[in-house]
């Protein structure tokens, strides 16, 4: 495939810059090809190696599809670890360096929940989370995902190998019937 530039994406000056910033210049082919498609709102299924760019591949379209006036919880981002949970968060702000307004929370266990509690009455608009503290909010009703408009599943084999699957369906019915889904 076809290497391309940022700048050939349909991508805001605020994220183009928040990219150069971070060193990036070219997508790579899971963001050449993730990215539109996101952009669009389809679901999607995405697979790369460790260290190609998936979570900009995702996260760049998150961002920009964020709607700044809403006060709601719009997209969630499940991750197998708080690890993995706290560097999608920090490379998600990264992203939105420039887009004021936007709002990331990172959720995981072995942090207290009363703090994580205070963040989430900041009404973020993304939530990065592993499958069980988000349950854990969900069930004291300090999260609430009626009004997401997508959820992204990083790392879903590894998430359904840990055993997280009953999580994972618990959490996606809570979500509206028409979401994007990746």
């Amino acid at each position: 495939m076809k290497t391309i530039s940022f700048n050939e994406l349909p991508l805001s000056y605020e994220i183009q810059r928040a990219v150069a910033d971070m060193g990036f210049e070219e997508a790579t082919p899971i963001q050449s090809e993730s990215i539109p498609h996101i952009l669009e709102g389809r679901d999607m299924l995405g697979q790369a190696q460790t260290g190609t760019g998936k979570t900009c591949a995702f996260g760049i379209p998150v961002i920009e599809k964020v709607d700044r006036d809403n006060n709601h919880v719009q997209f969630i981002i499940l991750a197998p670890t708080r690890e993995l949970a706290i560097q999608i968060a920090d490379e998600m702000h990264a992203v939105a360096k420039y887009k004021e307004g936007i709002r990331i929370l990172a959720v995981y266990g072995g942090q207290p929940i009363d703090r994580q509690i205070l963040a989430l009455k900041k009404r973020p608009q993304i939530i990065v989370g592993t499958p069980g503290r988000v349950m854990d909010h969900m069930r004291r009703k300090t999260l609430r995902l009626e009004n997401i408009s997508g959820i992204i599943l990083d790392e879903a084999d590894e998430m359904l190998n840990m055993g997280f699957k009953e999580d994972i369906d618990t959490i996606l019915v809570s979500t509206p019937a028409k979401i994007q889904k990746v």
